[in-house]
């Protein structure tokens, strides 16, 4: 029943359009010939599968900074805000979350928080796993006051296949963590940039999902936590 929920899920707005046009697709591949519709149908429920938006449960004890995406914690390392947010040139902590085509790509707000500051930025499409997409790809770049005044950075960065970016909210808006934002066309990474004193509570290599799994955490002491695979 568990596989089965996570397959029957609602889609998400941006994806009616989408399935719509497999689906026409396939009918036509079918009137040329069988195989190829075959073809058509699978893609279409892959079409489907990916714009899927199923209900999160998050945690809401202030201080948490939550997982704005699905997806592998991929670095976890020293690196200044995008210039065009205003936050500096100091170092910050980076929290890198990249998405793969079969992940969900709903993205969450981290924190409780107010949008300070929204900037669209045109760039490259270098695969998204590689240091120098956050530099060199398009992307969204948001930065956040958490209801505690700590100041965050989430940005959407778009990958190799990834061709746009959609951001939902504006400067001004009042965020609420876990509350869904916007998403990336297909196959993308989300960075979150924090104070360096801020402790870290996952590691690189741990899969996160978005309104869940927690990140960080502004009231905790401790330093960030290593891992093993096993």
């Amino acid at each position: 029943m568990d596989a089965l929920a996570s397959v029957l899920t609602p889609l998400h707005r941006e994806g009616y359009r989408f399935v719509a046009i497999f689906a026409v697709a396939t009918l036509v591949l079918f009137w040329f010939a069988e195989w190829l519709g075959w073809v058509g149908v699978v893609l279409t429920l892959w079409c489907a599968y990916f714009f899927r938006d199923p209900v999160r449960y998050t945690p809401t004890r202030a201080g948490l900074v939550i997982s704005p995406a699905d997806g592998v914690v991929q670095s976890i390392e020293r690196a200044p805000p995008p210039p065009e947010l205003g936050m500096g040139e100091a170092p910050m902590t980076r929290v890198a979350v990249f998405m793969n085509v079969f992940d969900v790509h709903v993205n969450r707000s981290p924190v409780d928080g107010r949008l300070l500051r929204s900037h669209y930025r045109p760039g490259q499409f270098v695969n998204a796993a590689l240091d120098k997409a956050s530099e060199d790809n398009e992307r969204q770049s948001l930065r956040i006051r958490a209801a505690g005044g700590q100041e965050i950075a989430v940005v959407q960065i778009a990958g190799l296949v990834a061709r746009r970016i959609l951001c939902e909210v504006r400067e001004g808006d009042e965020l609420e963590a876990g509350q869904r934002f916007g998403m990336i066309r297909f196959g993308s990474r989300v960075d979150v940039y924090l104070d360096p004193a801020t402790a870290v509570l996952v590691s690189p290599g741990q899969r996160a999902v978005a309104g869940e799994t927690v990140l960080a955490d502004f009231a905790a002491s401790e330093g960030q936590r290593a891992a093993r695979a096993g």
